[in-house]
């Protein structure tokens, strides 16, 4: 992403910034495949939520490439991968006490997430 200019900066709050690239990057996964949230904690800025992390899910969508939000964000590398709209049972992630028809519907990275 380039630097915001002070010139820049209130086009860039009215029309944002693509965060959508057209890009070839293999996908890890596909819809239907199970995951597990990563169990990390990195220092600085993470999309993926505590709640989410060592939990099992299901792969609802592939949204295509887009802009690594957790690099980008501290200036970092754009690191382009696959951003999934993800499914977990409330049973899966707050116990056998929780609504067993609920879920956390949510989108991850491919980083976020392995095979489960």
């Amino acid at each position: 992403m380039p630097i915001l200019t002070a010139d820049k900066v209130a086009d860039f709050f009215k029309n944002g910034a693509p965060v959508m690239l057209d890009e070839k990057v293999a996908p890890r996964f596909k819809s239907g495949d199970r995951i597990v949230g990563k169990n990390i904690h990195p220092k600085g800025h993470c999309r993926l939520p505590r709640y989410v992390r060592g939990k099992r899910g299901e792969i609802v969508e592939d949204h295509g490439v887009w802009i690594f939000a957790d690099t980008n964000a501290s200036g970092r590398d754009q690191k382009p991968q696959h951003l999934y709209t993800v499914i977990f049972t409330h049973e899966e992630l707050w116990g056998a006490d929780a609504s067993p028809r609920d879920t956390v519907v949510m989108t991850l990275y491919d980083d976020h997430m392995d095979h489960a």
